[in-house]
């Protein structure tokens, strides 16, 4: 593959950059070879122009498809150089917040600086057990690794965290080794694993301090060997320090701090405890000061300060031997604040006499002042002849006190180690360790020292035993994979190990410079550059003569040599030592211990494990010195060495991201800088000189088969397949090699691949593109084609139609104007024809007028008169009217005010509007009839007025005749002029008449408007009226309504809330059964362990999780796994009796405790009587043999009076217990108010009281029996000691056979009488308080009675008397109601004890007839009629579902039916079997009335049900086998208990077969508990059996077949922890081992209920393993994954359907997984997509939706990543959701289950038993 093939347009480059180490660009122009110049375009688009040096092939390193970016293994990267290291662990860290990655076999761990929730138990549980590989990376599938291969290869493991100060080595060591205190827990009870945990806050507290860098860093190094037994359980550990910084505890750089017990131990100064220290704030002493601030932010001294002084606590340092410790601590700080001045002479100082610091030192030291005062500032000079004492200037006092407080905290240091581990240390064989190396990384700074030095010394070290394991892996996948491997070429630093620590080295010239007197830095500098300046390692700086370089793997480090002798030798002045040693303080004195002596005792305790040494060490020279510090680094580093080489290693290199400290911010500078110096780099390069990329051939021929033809597939060899497709892509053979299973790959090829792939689907899609676009566009010409026809056919249309519309305008004109011409002429003809019309009409309408005003005048003249006439009469009238209207106005308005008064007191009542509404409608009306009275009125008025005016016309007309005739006849002019006169008057009348009529009608019409205004007024009112009424109505109706709703909706919440409280409680009691049940699986373990202590078990994980069912105690309310391991204790469990067996698991656990409180008691007291025994014996020799017996008689007494205390204490907790099941039974009544429920519960609870009752009446009695057994047993001793020694023997022989037959007589004797008197005592007593409770009951029932009566007193009184009498009406019958209720219930309750009565009398009518009849018949002929009887009876009787045994087979009953029968037995036999067999043996025992049989037959069959389950724990057929037949055992107690709840749905035929004498409600509890248990098993074993088969399942299996696309993996897909194979299994899998459970269930006759709840556990299990695991992988968030998960979610909600299961609930609690298959499916761009997904993932919480979409990976190119910025436009969109902190599911979570009441449907007469169960020796009745 040329390189012009590599370097074409489009590829992507890296080029080096000043800021970002490295920038991606893009090529824009081929490149050719020879060319000087690539021609690129960054990623901002602006053109560059890189220069290329051909001859050099210096061409810039090629970048990775984007697929590969983001990968957790840097190895699985095609192209390993630096820029692709970096760019991949940044795009982790900002884009994904992935913090660790794997580097082939190291783990890159990335501080954060943040919090994240991925270290808590779930994550710890989910990584537990899984390989390497399969899991994203984390700190805890390095831990898991090296447990599972200590486990594996029973090799030691070493996991060596490095790193810069900051990085987080000491948080990455914390998390190790809680791992492995949480997986590897410790078997006994000595919390081993709390002990080493606790060891870090102290290390913390003294060894670490804040620097620049960071807040808590450790300012040491240590190893810490975790050790565990042959069951890989933690047993101890022990701890190693390296190099501590002494140096920091009397100097501290700017913002830096001392160690973090000095200020802890100020801030926590104002304890009354901490007086006699004398201490104040941090800030008032030299040495806490020198840096600055002295706080940090967010971190609290004084509360790190408890934590502290917890972990000494938990470690079992004494609180005296703490407050030493913090002596010598606040001694240092005084010490510290210790003034020394000059004197008059410059060489001389001292210290003032009144100096309180100095006062402070030696008092809490235990010094004496005057001593150390003088040596402060003095020192001695031996030689060989005198000796002097010398005093010392200012500086050198100065100088030794600082030295003086280092090495008295260098030797608190150590004793503190020492002590933690003597904490640590166990005396347990020691099988294997795992240890964990905390140390610090390289370093380099402006200016470089003596600590420095040594840190890059050991850094060198370890660097070359890292590249020699790296290599030797490497080596042994090429040997593996049987291909041809060249010698690789690593870059060996042994010539830089050997300039440093070889003979003449840079340590060997140190040490050898401090043995001279007079050397300094500049003579051993001179040395180095001496000796060393040929060496290639070695350099000497050209501008300084007291400095020097070395070459080091990572960098090159310059080092002054200032100081470098003086830190060497770590001076300390003897004579201050001396009196140190010579302290009151033994603490103090040992701290200065000589050196011989502490080397003594440190090897008086060897290491538990022998490390052989690769290389022999390091000859000591002969010559006795003391030892130099770098000495003693160098030792300590080689047996270090020693030790990581006899281990396998296991890396962890952390990364400091940026110098800030700021949350996920990242500096590429520095991060590279690290790379460097950490080895990661370095472990790059080996992996790509080799071949770094392999692939399976299955996932190669997967990714690669669009790059293949159809003739070159073969699908029966894959193998084969590759190889032709190989050798046609890639021409050179170099470059790959064929392994036996993968297929290897130099660096790039990978890549290259992936370009040509990726150039075949750019083809493909080019094609398609190419394609579709030629469809588009004939498909676009089709179209225009057909509009274009449209439109002309359109447009031509449109013209024959403007051409048809002239034409028809045309005529239309025409027409028109035809039209016009004739309306004008027609308008002139009829405009003549009008106006002669109008002339006519005109002149005839003037002659008729004339005519008209003639007879007008005549008219006017009769009415005249007519009117005069009526006028005078009615002018009287309506005078007379007016005055009466007017009084009668007057009255009626006082009257009407006096109304309107009344009117408006009424109106404001709500009654008035009631009368309004009711009557409105009859006033309207009768104001309606009262308007038509008027109308008919005034047309009779009007009618009289017209007979008027006529009766005034015709007197006109007869006046008027009369006129004439007297003109006629007198002709006189007098007569004229007087009927002148009368004419007038009489018209006068007229109009005075006319006048008064108008008033008549004006009036009659006012009134008729203000009658017909008043009527629309109230019809008004009325509709407003009616309105209110139906707005009251609609709002007390809406009332109503609402009150409905909140009452419905608040039944509906309490019901909700009861039923929650119920299943938790429900749940809670299962967990605490589960519980007791894992103690008596610890009993029984530790019973196994102490008889097969000499076996050698083998590997288990962690037993802690493991329970068992079985029990030699029946009931829970006694625990063995605290009364003892001997038999005796056995046999107190097994005698415990029925009683207990109903005991709550609260008040056990409470007993439990009380239980240990009395055997503790019990063992003092029995230590105290041995010792009183044996001083007995002193005094008495003679009565040598009677000790023992008095030893019984004494050990009888306590055991009496043990007993009496336990049974008074469990009298008391069953007390509560009562207590408990009253506020349950008030729980059941609230949730079910039935009369039926209450009955039977009050029965339930009643019975269990008379039980508990008769339980108490014989545990009395035995109490009473203690004082007369202490007193027999004292009077035998006394009868012993007065006898006469010749009389010993045959005394002792008869007391052989007369002391216990004594003892019974005299026990059954007080028993009786003790019996009986106390059973009258108890009679009375409890008649007594019965008499009480009843009157209290009747007095509080005649309390409330008198408030009952009281406020109903006081409501009638408030009441009209019509409703009152309706109340009391109803009160009555209420009264009489429940009245008749009560006199119901009693006659049923006596109908009942009557039936109850009945039968008990038959029964025993039955038994006095049998004993009759056997006492009348002599014995022998007695036996034969028996024998005849009953075979008459098995003639003519029927069977009667019960099966006869005798006692001595009841052993091989229960081994025949339980112990030794196989499901498969039984299998074509009825479902429950054994169960219904039990129950008939157990009808029988009930039908003889034998409470012992019935006792011992339950006992036993539960005991064998346990045996069986502990032997087949994992076994889900038997498992399932006996929870079926628990259930049915079960079923059967309460179908013929007798109980009418129960016996519903029986038949006559098994009412008769109910149980009679013998109420089992205890048992049926215990049997329930049972069953829970058998539940847990059945799902453990069933989770057990899925477990394994659900990731591969649902996560990568390929249902859907060529959906996901398989990516390159890196080294630790690889790993060593992954088993050869295919472990692999397909959801066809599951579906198979899912239907076997079901049928085997089914097959059992397991109730559905139960299986449905079995179910819904188990696919809870699926989501949350399936889920867990999906946000724990990177490799399975992709797109493809999704639709896979959809597929099989679909696939397994279909076999629900199909098994009839979908009502179980097991879908809803796969809705997690369902949303987040969907979440990796959905559109991920746009802030309606965000809204979208939020809206969609309610069952997921934020943390789970932020984590996948962080892991969503792109499998192919055309996918794309989701952006930062979307991701948090997620986290703002859910910011308001209140979720609990956690990102795992609980797989362990268990729904509490509910066993049903299912009633068998068969007879128990119809059950027939087959022979193969052996079972001949039960009898039919």
């Amino acid at each position: 593959m040329s390189v012009s093939e590599l370097y074409t347009k489009y590829t992507k480059v890296w080029i080096p950059d000043p800021e970002d180490v490295w920038k991606s660009a893009e090529i824009v122009q081929n490149y050719k070879e020879g060319d000087e110049i690539l021609h690129l375009k960054l990623e901002d688009e602006m053109p560059l122009e890189h220069p290329v040096n051909s001859k050099a092939n210096q061409l810039p390193f090629l970048r990775n498809p984007d697929i590969l970016v983001g990968e957790n293994d840097l190895t699985a990267l095609s192209y390993l150089h630096e820029p692709a290291v970096l760019h991949n662990l940044k795009v982790r860290f900002l884009e994904s917040n992935a913090i660790y990655t794997y580097c082939g076999i190291v783990l890159v761990a990335i501080n954060p600086y943040e919090q994240l929730p991925i270290y808590g138990e779930d994550v710890i549980q989910a990584y537990s057990g899984q390989n390497m590989g399969d899991m994203d990376p984390h700190i805890f599938a390095v831990a898991e690794e090296a447990y599972k291969q200590m486990a594996r290869d029973e090799k030691n493991q070493s996991i060596i965290v490095s790193g810069e100060s900051g990085a987080g080595k000491t948080v990455s060591a914390k998390y190790a080794m809680r791992y492995f205190a949480t997986v590897g827990g410790s078997a006994s009870e000595t919390n081993v694993e709390e002990k080493v945990l606790a060891s870090s806050p102290i290390m913390e507290a003294i060894g670490n301090a804040k620097t620049t860098r960071n807040d808590n860093s450790s300012r040491f190094g240590k190893y810490i060997q975790i050790g565990f037994d042959r069951r890989y359980f933690i047993i101890g550990a022990n701890m190693r320090t390296y190099l501590l910084e002494k140096s920091r505890v009397v100097f501290q750089a700017e913002d830096e701090r001392n160690y973090h017990i000095f200020y802890q131990l100020c801030a926590s100064s104002s304890r009354p405890e901490f007086k006699e220290l004398c201490l104040s704030s941090a800030e008032n002493y030299f040495y806490t000061t020198r840096g600055g601030d002295i706080l940090i932010d967010g971190v609290d001294d004084a509360e790190d300060f408890n934590r502290t002084c917890n972990a000494f606590t938990l470690l079992g340092v004494k609180e005296a031997h703490q407050m030493k410790i913090y002596r010598v601590i606040a001694s240092i700080l005084h010490l510290g604040n210790v003034e020394i001045v000059s004197e008059r002479d410059a060489d001389t100082c001292g210290i003032a006499k009144e100096d309180e610091h100095l006062n402070y030192f030696c008092n809490l030291l235990g010094v004496e002042h005057d001593q150390m005062e003088n040596w402060l500032c003095h020192r001695k000079l031996i030689t060989t002849s005198e000796t002097y004492i010398k005093t010392m200037a200012k500086q050198q006092a100065i100088n030794a006190k600082n030295a003086l407080a280092k090495h008295i905290y260098a030797q608190l240091f150590n004793w503190i180690v020492e002590q933690i581990n003597k904490a640590l240390y166990t005396t347990s064989k020691q099988h294997s360790f795992i240890g964990v190396l905390d140390i610090y990384g390289f370093e380099t700074f402006e200016i470089n020292s003596f600590e420095q030095f040594c840190i890059n010394y050991a850094n060198e070290k370890l660097q070359q035993q890292f590249n020699l394991h790296v290599f030797k892996l490497e080596q042994e996948e090429y040997m593996k994979e049987q291909i041809p491997w060249t010698l690789i070429d690593f870059s060996d630093n042994q010539p830089c190990i050997d300039l440093i620590e070889a003979k003449l080295g840079i340590l060997d010239l140190l040490d050898e410079e401090c043995r001279m007197p007079k050397g300094t830095d500049q003579s051993w500098a001179q040395k180095l550059y001496d000796r060393h300046s040929s060496s290639l390692h070695f350099q000497k700086p050209r501008m300084s003569n007291m400095a020097y370089v070395i070459i080091h793997f990572a960098d090159k480090v310059e080092y002054q040599c200032d100081g470098f002798l003086e830190k060497n030798r770590d001076t300390v002045y003897e004579e201050q030592i001396n009196i140190l040693k010579a302290s009151k303080y033994q603490l103090v004195a040992d701290l200065f211990q000589d050196e011989h002596s502490s080397a003594s005792t440190a090897t008086g305790k060897k290491p538990k494990i022998n490390v052989r040494p690769l290389k022999p060490a390091m000859k000591a020279s002969n010559k006795e010195h003391k030892k130099t510090v770098g000495h003693q680094f160098r030792n300590s580093l080689h047996l270090l060495m020693e030790t990581l080489n006899s281990t396998t290693p296991h890396y962890v290199r952390c990364i400091k991201p940026n110098d800030e400290k700021f949350a996920f911010s990242f500096d590429p500078a520095r991060a590279v800088q690290q790379l460097r110096a950490c080895g990661v780099l370095e472990t790059i390069r080996i992996s790509a000189a080799g071949y770094p990329s392999r692939w399976t051939y299955h996932e190669f021929f997967n990714r690669y088969r669009v790059l293949m033809t159809k003739k070159n597939i073969i699908l029966n060899d894959k193998k084969e397949t590759c190889r032709r497709l190989l050798d046609i892509v890639i021409k050179d053979p170099d470059k790959f090699q064929f392994g036996k299973t993968k297929i290897f790959f130099r660096a790039g090829q990978v890549a290259y691949l992936e370009k040509l792939r990726a150039d075949k689907f750019r083809a493909a899609c080019m094609m398609i593109q190419k394609t579709v676009r030629g469809w588009l566009q004939r498909v676009k010409y089709r179209r225009l084609k057909k509009a274009t026809i449209t439109l002309q056919r359109h447009v031509r249309g449109y013209q024959a139609r403007r051409l048809a519309d002239f034409l028809r305008k045309t005529r239309a004109a025409i027409i028109l104007q035809k039209q016009c011409r004739m309306l004008a002429a027609r308008r002139q003809y009829l405009k003549i024809r009008s106006a002669a019309i109008t002339i006519q009409a005109c002149a005839r309408g003037m002659f008729v007028r004339k005519v008209y005003h003639e007879l007008l005048l005549q008219h006017k003249a009769t009415v005249i008169q007519k009117n005069v006439r009526g006028w005078m009469a009615r002018k009287r009238f309506c005078r007379i009217r007016n005055a009466v209207i007017y009084l009668q106005c007057c009255v009626r308005r006082m009257r009407a005010r006096r109304e309107l008064k009344t009117l408006k007191i009424e109106a404001k009542s709500v009654e008035h509007y009631k009368k309004l509404t009711s009557g409105m409608e009859n006033k309207v009306v009768q104001l309606q009839r009262k308007v038509d009275d008027q109308n008919k009125e005034y047309k009779a008025v009007s009618e009289q007025l017209m007979a008027v005016t006529t009766a005034q016309a015709t007197e006109i007309d007869k006046l008027h005749k009369e006129l004439d005739r007297c003109r006629e006849q007198q002709g006189e002019e007098n007569r004229a002029t007087s009927l002148q006169e009368e004419i007038d008057e009489l018209r006068k009348e007229l109009e005075k008449s006319q006048k008064q009529r108008k008033i008549l009608e004006d009036t009659s019409t006012r009134e008729k408007a203000e009658l017909q205004q008043r009527v629309l007024d109230l019809e008004k009112e009325n509709t407003l009226l009616k309105h209110e009424k139906e707005e009251l109505n609609q709002r007390i109706k809406s009332e109503s309504n609402n009150v409905a709703e909140q009452f419905s909706e608040k039944i509906a919440k309490e019901y909700e809330q009861s039923k929650k409280e119920i299943d938790e409680e429900r749940s809670r009691y299962q967990n605490l059964l589960k519980e007791y049940s894992r103690l008596e699986q610890r009993y029984e373990n530790l019973r196994e362990e102490m008889t097969l202590i000499k076996q050698t078990p083998g590997h288990r994980r962690n037993p802690s999780n493991q329970s068992s069912l079985e029990s030699d105690s029946n009931y829970p309310s006694i625990s063995t796994s605290d009364i003892g391991d001997t038999e005796d204790a056995i046999q107190l469990v097994e005698e415990a009796g029925l009683e207990n067996a109903a005991m709550d698991m609260t008040i056990f656990l409470k007993l439990q405790k009380r239980v240990r409180e009395l055997e503790q008691e019990r063992k003092s007291l029995r230590a105290e009587l041995e010792q009183k025994e044996a001083l007995e014996t002193k005094k008495m020799p003679n009565e040598y043999n009677s000790i023992p017996d008095n030893d019984q008689a004494a050990e009888m007494a306590y055991d009496s009076l043990k007993r009496h205390e336990l049974e008074s204490e469990n009298k008391k907790l069953k007390n509560e217990l009562n207590e408990l099941r009253n506020v349950v039974a008030e729980k059941a009544t609230m949730d079910d108010p039935t009369n039926e429920s209450e009955n039977a519960y009050s029965i339930l609870l009643h019975q269990l009281k008379e039980a508990n009752e008769e339980l108490d009446v014989r545990k009395e009695e035995v109490l009473m029996l203690r004082t007369q057994i202490v007193k027999a047993a004292q009077q035998k001793e006394e009868a012993k000691s007065t006898d006469n020694v010749t009389e010993k023997y045959e005394w002792k022989k008869s007391d052989e056979n007369t002391d216990n037959d004594d003892a019974i007589e005299a026990y059954n004797g007080v028993c009786e009488t003790n019996r009986l008197l106390e059973a009258q005592l108890q009679a009375h007593i409890k008649r007594h308080e019965d008499e009480v409770e009843r009157m209290q009951a009747q007095i509080e029932a005649t309390k409330e009675d008198m408030e009952k009566q009281q406020q109903i007193l006081t409501q009638t009184l408030q009441m009209s008397p019509d409703a009152r009498i309706e109340y009391n009406i109803q009160q009555e019958i209420t009264r009489l109601t429940n009245e008749n209720l009560d006199l119901k219930e009693l006659v049923e309750k006596q109908e009942k004890n009557e039936k109850k009565l009945k039968k008990q009398l038959k029964i025993h009518m039955k038994k006095v007839q049998e004993l009759e009849a056997r006492s009348t018949v002599p014995k022998e002929p007695r036996r034969e009629q028996l024998t005849r009887q009953v075979t008459v009876q098995r003639k003519e009787k029927e069977f009667q579902g019960m099966l006869e045994y005798i006692k001595e087979d009841e052993t091989l009953l229960i081994r025949n039916l339980i112990t030794d029968l196989k499901p498969q037995a039984v299998s074509a036999t009825v479902p429950g079997l054994p169960a219904y067999i039990l129950f008939m043996c157990l009808r029988h025992a009930d039908y003889v009335n034998d409470d012992q049989k019935v006792h011992s037959l339950l006992t036993g069959t539960i005991n064998g049900v346990k045996k069986v389950l502990k032997k087949h724990n994992d076994d889900f057929e038997i498992t399932s086998f006996w929870l079926s037949n628990s259930c049915r055992l079960l079923h059967c107690l309460k179908q013929y208990s007798g109980d009418e709840d129960f016996m519903k749905q029986n038949n006559t035929r098994q009412n008769e077969h109910s149980l009679k004498n013998f109420d089992l409600t205890e048992y049926r509890q215990v049997l329930s508990d049972l069953s829970i248990q058998i539940y847990q098993q059945v799902v453990k074993v069933a989770e057990g059996l899925l477990q394994p088969m659900i990731v591969s399942a649902m996560l990568e299996n390929e249902s859907i077949q060529g959906l996901s696309s398989v990516k390159p993996m890196g080294y630790r897909k690889r790993s060593s922890s992954r088993l050869d194979g295919d472990d692999s299994y397909s959801l066809e899998a599951m579906l198979r081992q899912l239907n076997l459970l079901n049928n085997t269930m089914c097959e059992h006759g397991l109730d559905p209920e139960i299986i449905q709840q079995v179910f819904r556990q188990l696919f809870y299990v699926i989501n949350a393993v399936t889920l867990n695991n999906l946000l724990l992988r990177k490799d399975v968030c992709s797109w493809s994954t999704g639709m896979q998960i959809r597929y099989n979610i679909s696939q397994l909600e279909e076999w629900l359907r199909g098994k009839n299961l979908q009502q179980s609930g097991a879908v809803k609690t796969m809705e997690p997984l369902i949303q987040a298959a969907q979440l990796l499916q959905v559109k991920k761009k746009t802030t309606d997509d965000a809204e979208a997904i939020c809206s969609m993932c309610k069952a997921l919480s934020t943390q789970q939706i932020v984590k996948i979409l962080n892991l969503y990976t792109p499998v192919n190119e055309f996918e794309e990543r989701v952006t930062v910025s979307f991701i948090r436009n997620i986290q703002s969109c859910l910011q308001d959701r209140n979720e609990p902190p956690q990102l795992l599911i609980d797989f362990k979570h268990t729904f509490p289950v509910m066993f049903p009441f299912n009633p068998s449907a068969l007879n128990l007469d119809t059950i027939h038993i087959p022979a193969n169960l052996n079972l001949t020796f039960l009898i039919r009745v």
